[in-house]
């Protein structure tokens, strides 16, 4: 038997790298106390400790087997830029979802205009730096921005990421201001779309996902830092009912592994249904990899070696291989 198999590589399709920094913290009981101490520290992020820590953190990704990453990225146009250099000092294929930010959150996200914000993705792209569009809510985007950001994403076939369904609050704010569901909202507005990603819907309800269904648009979930914020379960069954693609992201960083990512992901599907076996091993990984490339409008990502010899793989027949990986394996068994 060959000692290493290889693979596509993960694509981490979600990723606030700077929160990595926030690994071990205990504060805030909930969500919203949780967003009080990442404010907090997102306002002292630099320009020079983001290429540092971005660094050191994709490095962390690579050596557990992601190779493309989408950087949901509201710090700033030159922490911006820092990103793409520490991904491309580690090799990491990198995607700039820049954030729109109407309002809320700290100054330092939000810009002046949606003209300005739509400025900034096009000096990126000017720059050479591989980038979507990420309004980051219907929280922080006045439904004008969703519109004017929707119509600029399709005349120039740029994807679009956007958090929505996260928690019950968001929803309930929507419904006060736009008598409408986030999803819904989004759909109102043109936002939803073949190169639409929605990360997290974990509390959408099934009109919502009919949309989703409906336009092909995919939903990122990001099972580890779900369960660390609180957000509840990503309604896996009714999403696979209906077709809509999947893919995952590492979210906030409390944990770097795809395999548990996956592995969480069937979890879920497992526990709602009573049966094992919910989606199958070949698609799990194509969820982690394929499916978040798609999402990210790439073509092309490194591949990645796993380790045959490791003990978590010994004595698993060739046949079984797929499903050891996902349901028994840690992201340690990538050489």
């Amino acid at each position: 038997m060959a000692e290493t198999l290889t693979l596509p590589g993960f694509v981490n399709a979600h990723s606030h790298t700077f929160q990595r920094g926030l690994r071990g913290s205990q504060e805030g009981h909930d969500f919203w106390g949780w967003r009080d101490a990442m404010l907090a520290f997102a306002e002292t992020q630099t320009p020079a400790n983001v290429r540092d820590t971005y660094a050191r953190t994709y490095r962390e990704m690579r050596s557990a087997g992601y190779t493309a990453v989408g950087e949901f990225h509201y710090l700033g146009l030159e922490e911006a830029r820092a990103a793409a250099a520490a991904a491309a000092e580690v090799g990491m294929k990198l995607v700039v979802l820049l954030s729109a930010y109407g309002r809320g959150g700290l100054p330092r996200f939000r810009q002046e205009s949606v003209a300005d914000y739509l400025r900034q993705v096009e000096e990126l792209r000017a720059d050479g730096i591989a980038t979507g569009l990420a309004p980051h809510s219907v929280r922080a985007c006045p439904r004008p921005w969703l519109e004017e950001i929707s119509q600029y994403g399709r005349e120039n076939d740029l994807v679009l990421h956007v958090h929505a369904d996260e928690q019950p609050h968001e929803i309930d704010e929507c419904l006060a201001e736009h008598g409408l569901r986030p999803i819904e909202l989004l759909a109102d507005t043109g936002c939803l779309g073949p190169g639409t990603t929605i990360v997290h819907a974990t509390h959408a309800n099934d009109p919502e996902l009919d949309l989703l269904a409906q336009a092909g648009s995919r939903i990122c979930v990001c099972p580890t830092t779900e369960a660390n914020l609180g957000d509840g379960y990503v309604p896996v069954a009714r999403i696979r009912e209906r077709g809509i693609p999947l893919c995952i992201g590492s979210d906030c960083n409390a944990r770097i592994d795809p395999l548990e990512e996956l592995r969480e992901l069937e979890g879920i599907a497992r526990r709602e249904s009573g049966r094992r076996n919910v989606i199958e091993p070949s698609t799990l990984l194509s969820i982690g990899s394929g499916e978040g490339a798609a999402s990210l409008g790439l073509d092309e990502w490194d591949p990645i070696t796993i380790d045959l010899a490791h003990p978590t793989l010994s004595d698993v027949a060739a046949g079984g291989l797929q499903g050891a990986l996902v349901m028994s394996c840690s992201a340690e068994v990538v050489r």
